[in-house]
């Protein structure tokens, strides 16, 4: 008889993560692996390549679900959940913004917070002055959607550890992005075609991010413990009332 699988520990607090069933390319399904107390998602090789348009709107159910769990700082450290080696911090470069990755050196995959994640797949929008104004008279700091560090709205209006630009969860952004995967797809299946000045410009500037990243061997860290960023909060309840009046 076979022993049940062990639950994967999250790279950070160690903790046994949630294994979340999406839906994938070609009709398939992939485990991700989630722990909503470090908001951090683990995806094994290409697992994040092969997440259908479904399968990121099931990710948004359960997002949204816990969307009001306690939000625990990252560790200094980050380990691979399958060699233990130390992860290794970059950041890359996308239409909607930078975001933080921390990969595995031997290959066996990479960590992401959630509001990283979201940047990635393009399903945030940069926030406007007028915004920035009127979140600054409810709620004082933020947290960096991009690093995780404390932004203070009343004295910046953008990151003032990475630089990135403060972004939200809109639900017009998730349906552009949405719509482009499934554009994406349908170009697949009608073969290759050359990439255009956009695509190359922008693995330009991803390609020297990560350089001067590497060559800085520094980050940020700390945030308040037992937390829930409010922009965050904000965004996943935007795009959930959008998402429950599509379906």
């Amino acid at each position: 008889m076979n022993a049940p699988p062990t639950a994967t520990p999250c790279p950070s607090c160690r903790a046994p993560m949630q294994p979340q069933q999406v839906a994938a390319h070609e009709g398939a399904t992939l485990t991700l692996d989630l722990c909503h107390a470090c908001h951090g998602i683990w995806f094994d090789p290409q697992e994040n390549q092969r997440i259908a348009p479904e399968g990121v709107l099931g990710l948004f159910r359960q997002l949204h679900e816990h969307r009001e769990d306690a939000q625990q700082p990252l560790a200094r450290q980050l380990r691979c959940p399958r060699c233990r080696d130390p992860l290794t911090e970059g950041s890359d470069l996308v239409r909607s913004g930078r975001y933080f990755t921390w990969r595995c050196p031997q290959r066996h995959g990479r960590f992401a917070t959630f509001s990283s994640f979201m940047i990635e797949k393009g399903f945030v929008r940069q926030l406007s002055e007028a915004e920035i104004t009127a979140l600054a008279e409810r709620t004082r700091i933020i947290h960096c959607g991009s690093c995780g560090a404390p932004v203070d709205l009343r004295q910046d209006r953008a990151c003032p550890y990475c630089r990135a630009a403060l972004s939200l969860l809109d639900p017009q952004a998730v349906e552009r992005a949405l719509d482009g995967y499934h554009t994406k797809a349908q170009r697949q299946a009608e073969g290759p075609r050359a990439p255009d000045l956009a695509d190359a410009l922008i693995r330009l500037e991803r390609d020297r991010e990560r350089a001067r990243r590497e060559a800085q061997q520094q980050r940020w860290q700390g945030r308040s413990p037992s937390s829930v960023d409010e922009l965050w909060l904000a965004g996943i309840n935007l795009v959930w009332q959008w998402l429950s009046r599509r379906g």
